[in-house]
């Protein structure tokens, strides 16, 4: 198993007054060339969206595109006609395919929204673009990791165009747990939103992330108070034009 430990504190960093993001991979003015990417896995953006603030209207295309509110309340309106609100518990997908213009807000001017948005590079150029939105917490068990991600449209969770799998997980107390991979020469990104785990020799603290390479499976020894995410992702870039 070979693994490369990204610390909290070595991520790229913004503050625009009215937003504050950590990038895990370079992004906008963030560029670091040993981080462009793992895998097909493109964009972690840890964002912090001061109150009534948010980003205009933009577009995306050939993007999977996974936000999951930490707190808060963010706004969405799309060109695909949808409009509404997400918070914690809920995640929200698009596929923008070949084309969609977008824009999210913090809708409540008193309390700031945080939230990780993560792309996911298509196994396929120019898809139909595709908008989703469910409520995870109702499937959510205490010291277990929920599917909330997978290429299945009949998979717990949403569902995305790539050979990729989003386990979440929050545990209030001291757990051992293995996780295997779905797909053979997939990697996985650990990324702990809070708490700490151990993984190997290699402990990871709040907001710290460990590529995971080379294995069909690995052990942790999660620690009470903790909520991770684990991102499962083909290691091949290649896709279907």
């Amino acid at each position: 198993m070979k693994t490369i430990l990204h610390t909290a504190d070595s991520r790229g960093f913004q503050n625009h007054g009215w937003l504050v993001a950590n990038h895990s991979f370079s992004f906008a003015n963030y560029y670091n060339p040993e981080r462009v990417h793992f895998g097909v896995l493109r964009v972690l953006n840890d964002d912090f969206v001061v109150g009534g603030m948010g980003f205009g209207t933009h577009p995306h295309s050939n993007m999977e595109i996974v936000t999951i509110p930490l707190s808060g309340e963010l706004h969405h309106r799309d060109s695909m006609g949808n409009f509404g609100a997400i918070k914690k518990g809920e995640i929200q997908v698009m596929s923008a395919g070949t084309g969609i213009q977008h824009s999210e807000f913090n809708g409540n001017k008193d309390i700031p929204v945080t939230l990780l948005q993560i792309w996911v590079i298509p196994r396929e150029n120019d898809v139909e673009p595709r908008y989703d939105q469910i409520k995870i917490s109702d499937n959510a068990v205490d010291n277990e990791f929920q599917q909330i991600v997978s290429p299945n449209p009949d998979d717990a969770g949403v569902w995305i165009h790539q050979d990729a799998w989003f386990h979440l997980g929050s545990f209030s107390q001291k757990s051992n747990r293995t996780y295997q991979l779905k797909k053979e020469g997939n990697g996985v990104y650990v990324f702990v939103i809070s708490g700490s785990l151990k993984i190997g020799d290699t402990v990871l603290n709040q907001r710290d992330a460990l590529e995971i390479t080379e294995t069909d499976h690995f052990d942790m020894e999660i620690e009470e108070n903790s909520e991770v995410l684990l991102i499962e992702v083909p290691m091949s870039l290649s896709r279907v034009k």
